[in-house]
């Protein structure tokens, strides 16, 4: 609710941009949504009902389908919220030298982990979007860095929390046959990668949208 208040502030004047944000969120919760459906059905992940209402919908708690519109809206709130307040100290040379090394390992260690579904999945698609982004927009890219980086840190207490982090069983679980096993404490890396397709795409169409918008006036 503290997000949806301050969408109001005058200088991001977010709410503005709440018909672009649903159509973004609608675009990759099609791609997301599914994937989730169906790595639930093939026992690659899954939700310990000891901590959920227990109402689901095609094999998801209604948890986390509320996750595909609260994530992205804060995530992309935050954007808007250091674009608007903070100047970017990061240098656009930097960036995007970063993001076609990190799409590159990341396509790296898909390929190499292509037995582990998960793991090949989320490395493979997101070296695919960030490289593509890139090339398209890297100025965007820079101002996505930073974003990444705040919302990191939420992730991280989040992300833990539902691992298991202060929780006698996770309340996600995963099967350890369809990852590397790399962890940020009880975090799988593939979540962070996960994390990080998601926001990247929701930001990308919304800005997209958005200069649509702007250009079209």
């Amino acid at each position: 609710m503290g997000t949806l208040f301050l969408s109001f502030d005058k200088k991001v004047a977010f709410y503005k941009k709440f018909k672009s944000l649903f159509f973004s969120i609608l675009i990759v919760a099609s791609i997301f949504i599914p994937w989730d459906i169906w790595f639930a059905y093939k026992g690659i992940w899954g939700f310990n009902n000891e901590y959920l209402l227990g109402i689901y919908f095609l094999r998801l708690p209604l948890e986390e389908w509320l996750f595909f519109i609260t994530v992205p809206f804060s995530c992309v709130f935050i954007h808007y919220v250091l674009k608007a307040y903070f100047k970017n100290p990061i240098q656009l040379r930097y960036t995007t030298i970063f993001w076609y090394v990190l799409s590159v390992f990341l396509l790296i260690v898909g390929i190499l982990h292509y037995d582990q579904l998960y793991t090949f999945t989320v490395f493979t698609l997101c070296s695919i979007a960030i490289g593509i982004i890139t090339f398209i927009n890297s100025n965007f890219m820079k101002d996505f860095l930073r974003t990444y980086l705040v919302c990191f840190i939420p992730f991280i207490i989040v992300n833990g929390i539902l691992t298991g982090s202060l929780t006698e069983k996770p309340i996600v679980w995963y099967n350890e046959d369809q990852i590397i096993g790399w962890r940020i404490g009880t975090i799988p890396i593939e979540d962070s990668v996960y994390n990080m397709l998601l926001v990247v795409l929701v930001t990308f169409f919304i800005t997209y949208f958005q200069s649509k918008k702007t250009s079209s006036k």
